[in-house]
């Protein structure tokens, strides 16, 4: 009978998790190795004083992807993630709380809501649909799903045809004002390349295709959190036959002549036929390789030189009542100047006024809340700390608190907000870093700027070694879960493409 191949992965982030799986799945013997004590990296849990939170991720888009880890192996996801559609799927406060807009992922509804806007630019944004959409397509079909092995793969006339169809070279925000003029709905349209750490004023103009996901294909809330996402993934993967050594962090991955051969704990070195790695690539390459040769281009100096997403900082207060007056469990609330705020996240000064996102996620699940009260996430993003131009001392923590709450007093039922905490913690970049071995506090990892995406970015099988594979946020195709859920399908396709 025929040995399995055996396979370490290292990390039990979302990439980890899900490459674990489709790995197990396929017939290989599958150990994880995760230095904390429960699933999901930074899809994790803060749990205090009877409340739940989400420590990380909070907005479940493109559903299909979560669902596709499950059905890969005969399950039924709905016993795993019961998954339910929001609409609207989020209120955005601007003005200091004096105006608001709900937005719809249904067309009927969010025309009406532009209309009261301007009907030119509800004729506009029709036009970006469209557009963004005919390249969101070729995106999907032609780079978000393949790797880029070799740089020739990119290069390819077929491929250099498809790319000039992305139109790349414009910005978001200047990408969305060609369409519509209103300040409101163009902030609306544009901010969201937040959600992978890039600004909207530099980030490449692809990726308006975030808000036209959610508007397309919804924005969903699993029961319990998104942690739940987690330890459905575990829970399979042990169904499958694998196993997870918690509390197990990975010092060094073993190589001879080129060739991962396993890692290196605290306590003993373990051998096998492949190494995935879903430890953050920056963090990798700096700290778990550490042969020069294997390194190739990503030397300590080249992996400093590189550019980060930004970072969070996160409140998670539990309060002592129920905030009916806030309709929705996503809302945004934007500062009286977003460029500025914006300039001052990507050029590392303290902000003056932050753009701040808060998540109710015990509006659509009491369980995450003690009765009769609701927990409060609210995340405020900041500069990564090789760019901030600040230390992040209790000081800085009381600055931000501070400048935090007074932003949250404008919203409809939190006036008192300061009297109505009864538990609270936080955290910042430092925790991102010390925490996840996030590169930099960068919780979105290396930036998808054009010079760090597609075949610029690190991809999932290492150049310089066989048998050594990378997955996650850092590496092709990029940041956002959906998007990492891809990452792991691409890099467990690279390693059995090897095998065979």
């Amino acid at each position: 009978m025929k040995t399995k191949k055996t396979v370490s992965v290292i990390g039990a982030g979302v990439a980890g998790l899900a490459s674990a799986i489709r790995l197990q799945h396929a017939g290989y013997n599958v150990e994880l190795f995760e230095k904390e004590g429960i699933p999901g990296g930074k899809m994790n849990l803060i749990e205090k004083d009877g409340y739940r939170f989400d420590l990380g991720p909070s907005i479940v888009m493109m559903p299909d992807l979560y669902r596709e880890v499950f059905e890969l192996a005969g399950r039924n996801p709905d016993e795993y993630i019961p998954m339910e559609r929001l609409d609207p799927m989020y209120t955005a406060h601007f003005n200091r709380g004096n105006e608001q807009f709900d937005v719809s992922s249904d067309l009927v509804a969010l025309i009406k809501t532009l209309e009261e806007l301007s009907e030119e630019d509800a004729q506009g944004f029709l036009h970006y649909l469209k557009d963004i959409y005919e390249r969101f397509v070729v995106a999907k079909n032609h780079f978000l799903q393949r790797p880029f092995r070799n740089q020739r793969d990119f290069y390819k006339p077929s491929v250099i045809k498809q790319a000039l169809k992305l139109k790349t070279f414009d910005s978001a925000d200047h990408m969305i004002g060609q369409y519509v003029k209103n300040e409101r709905l163009r902030q609306m349209l544009s901010f969201q390349t937040l959600y992978i750490g890039l600004s909207p004023k530099k980030g490449p103009s692809l990726y308006t295709i975030i808000p036209m996901i959610e508007l397309l294909y919804g924005v969903w809330f699993i029961k319990g959190g998104m942690h739940t996402m987690a330890k459905a993934m575990e829970k399979l993967f042990i169904e499958l036959g694998g196993k997870i050594h918690y509390h197990s962090p990975v010092e060094e991955i073993i190589i001879e002549n080129q060739q991962a051969k396993g890692i290196k704990l605290i306590d003993r070195e373990v051998y096998f036929d492949y190494v995935m790695c879903n430890a953050d690539f920056p963090y990798a390459m700096k700290n778990l390789v550490k042969e020069p040769k294997v390194k190739g281009k990503y030397t300590d100096k080249k992996i400093d030189s590189m550019k980060y997403s930004c970072s969070c900082f996160i409140l998670y207060l539990g309060m002592d009542r129920k905030y009916q007056e806030l309709a929705n469990m996503h809302n945004f609330v934007f500062s009286d100047d977003l460029d500025q705020n914006i300039e001052e996240i990507f050029n590392g000064n303290k902000l003056s006024d932050p753009s701040l996102y808060l998540y109710m996620g015990s509006k659509m699940d009491s369980s995450l809340a003690p009765e009769g009260k609701d927990g409060l996430y609210v995340l405020v993003p900041v500069s990564e700390l090789s760019t901030a131009k600040y230390e992040w001392t209790d000081e800085t923590i009381r600055y931000y608190r501070e400048k935090t709450l007074t932003s949250l007093k404008n919203l409809p039922g939190l006036e008192n907000i300061e009297k109505e905490i009864v538990s609270e913690s936080y955290i910042t970049p430092l925790d991102f870093e010390s925490k996840f071995n996030a590169y930099n506090g960068a919780c979105f990892g290396l930036q998808p700027n054009l010079l760090q995406s597609n075949h610029f970015r690190p991809q999932s099988k290492a150049k310089k070694c066989e048998n050594l594979y990378f997955t996650g946020s850092s590496t092709h195709p990029g940041a956002g879960v959906p998007i990492v859920l891809l990452s792991a399908k691409i890099a467990t396709e690279e390693l059995m493409l090897d095998d065979q």
